[in-house]
């Protein structure tokens, strides 16, 4: 099964701060979680008023530890999960980190996430081809349910491309 994810974040040499996380799976189920242990004095005014002012909290912030338990019940069964990320680099490091290092990943993991960008670039994709994104930009889930859309755009993008041919391309 495809999971589509996206991940707020601060940045500075030699570290990312996890802020949040959103996941969409290819079913439809959702998981959308703050990290508690986050330490946001670090966001710049840009984290502040593009990220901080949308985190939902309550429920939502939860420690890594549940994070990573959260994860996993998400995932459940699936023993081939597939990741999808959008500019999704940074993404994917802080996701392992979830788990500690990426050798600490599920043994059913793969150890890498597919950049839906670079798919785009591959195929010719503009962004501006794709469905505009509902809802809050930067928002963790909200950004993980417009790349699951722009996913499945880009499939129907791409048959017209390849003259309807069977299969999906990614």
């Amino acid at each position: 099964m495809k999971y589509f994810l996206d991940e707020e974040f601060i940045e500075r040499p030699s570290t990312i701060e996890l802020i949040s996380i959103g996941m969409v799976a290819e079913d439809g189920r959702e998981l959308y979680l703050e990290n508690a242990e986050a330490d946001l004095t670090h966001a710049d005014d840009w984290i502040k008023t593009n990220v901080l002012a949308h985190l939902q909290g309550g429920s939502c912030r939860v420690s890594r530890l549940e994070m990573r338990q959260r994860i996993l019940e998400f995932v459940g069964a699936d023993m081939k999960p597939e990741w999808y990320g959008y500019y999704s680099d940074y993404d994917w490091v802080v996701f392992c980190w979830i788990f500690g290092r990426m050798i600490d990943l599920p043994k059913h993991f793969p150890k890498y996430c597919r950049d839906f960008k670079q798919t785009m670039d591959t195929f010719g994709i503009k962004k501006s081809d794709l469905p505009k994104q509902e809802g809050t930009e930067h928002h963790a889930l909200a950004d993980a349910r417009w790349l699951a859309e722009a996913f499945e755009a880009t499939w129907s993008i791409h048959k017209t491309y390849e003259g309807g041919r069977t299969g999906h391309p990614l």
